[in-house]
C-alpha cells in the first residue's frame, strides 16, 4: 500500500500538478489529464483502462473510506492527504467530492492499426466535431454500455479525457479504446476500406433506424447537435432516421447515440 503523506501547504511542490485545474486542463497537460471522483478513480486504478495513475490528491475526510481502494494501488503511486481548504486552494475551486487523480495518457494507436485489430464482427462509434464535454462524456457512457469496439473522434471533436467529459462519463471515457485525429471524411473511407457499412443518422433519413439491418462490421456516426452531420457525410452514409412525435425532429445527440447503440447491438 502507498504511503499516504500529509501536505498542509497549497504551494508545495509535490501537488504541483493539481494547480489550477480548470485553466491548466483547458490549454493541455502534456500528456497527463485530471480524473475526479471516486467512480472514476476505481476505473482509473482498477485494471480496466489504459491509462495510468501518476498522483493523488484526497481530502483527509475521505482517506477512511477510501482505505480498501488505496490498499491496493502501486507503492510507486503518490498519495497526498489535504485539509479540504488547501484543496480549493491548489485547483482554484471547490471539490465537493475530495478526490483528484493525476493520470498519464496512454499511447494511441493508429486508425488502420485499430481497425487491423478488430474482431469479424464489430461495432465503431464516429465522432464529428462535438465539442461539448457533457455531450462526449455521455456518448462515450453510452458506448461502454453497449458494447461499442472502438470509438473514433475526428480533429474537431473535444478532448474524451478532460476532467468533465471523464465524470459525465462514469468512467468510460478511460476504458473504451478510442482514437482521435484526422477528418470526418478520411476517417470514413478508412472504415469503408476495412469493410465496414456506414451508417448516418438524419430526420431527412428514408429509412427508419427500427428497420436497419446491421451486417458484421458497422460503423455509426454522430454529430454535433445543431449542424447535425453534413450533406458530403450523409451522402456517404446508409441516412437513417429516429421516427419522433410530429412537430419535433430534435435529440441531444447522447441520446440519438443510445437508441441507435442499443439497436445495433440487439
Amino acid at each position: 500500500m502507498p504511503q499516504i503523506v500529509p501536505v498542509s501547504d497549497p504551494a508545495d511542490p509535490r501537488i504541483e500538478g493539481f494547480r489550477a485545474v480548470r485553466e491548466r486542463d483547458l490549454v493541455g497537460r502534456a500528456g497527463m489529464f485530471v480524473a475526479e471522483g471516486e467512480v472514476v478513480l476505481k476505473t482509473l486504478a482498477g485494471g480496466r483502462s489504459p491509462h495510468r495513475l501518476h498522483t493523488l490528491l484526497i481530502a483527509e475526510k475521505r482517506i477512511a473510506g477510501l482505505m480498501p481502494l488505496l490498499a491496493g494501488l502501486p507503492e510507486d503511486v503518490p498519495v497526498y492527504a489535504a485539509a479540504q481548504a488547501v484543496m480549493d486552494a491548489v485547483a482554484g475551486f471547490s471539490i465537493h467530492r475530495g478526490i483528484l487523480g493525476l493520470g498519464v495518457r496512454a499511447p494511441e494507436p493508429d486508425l488502420g492499426a485499430a481497425l487491423a485489430a478488430l474482431p469479424a464482427r464489430a461495432t465503431v462509434a464516429v465522432f464529428s466535431a462535438i465539442a461539448n464535454h457533457d455531450n462526449i462524456g455521455g456518448l462515450f457512457r453510452n458506448a461502454a454500455a453497449f458494447g461499442v469496439d472502438l470509438a473514433v473522434l475526428d480533429s474537431e471533436c473535444c478532448d474524451p479525457l478532460y476532467r468533465k467529459a471523464i465524470r459525465v462519463s462514469v468512467g468510460a471515457a478511460l476504458t473504451v479504446p478510442t482514437v482521435r485525429g484526422g477528418r470526418t471524411g478520411d476517417i470514413l473511407e478508412a472504415l469503408a476500406a476495412a469493410g465496414f457499412g456506414l451508417l448516418g443518422l438524419s430526420p431527412r433519413g428514408g429509412t427508419a433506424l427500427a428497420d436497419y439491418a446491421r451486417g458484421a462490421r458497422v460503423a455509426a456516426v454522430f454529430g454535433a447537435e445543431g449542424p447535425g452531420l453534413s450533406d458530403a457525410v450523409l451522402a456517404r452514409t446508409a441516412c437513417l432516421r429516429i421516427p419522433m412525435a410530429a412537430g419535433f425532429d430534435s435529440l441531444n445527440v447522447a441520446t440519438a447515440a443510445g437508441i441507435v447503440l442499443h439497436h445495433l447491438m440487439r
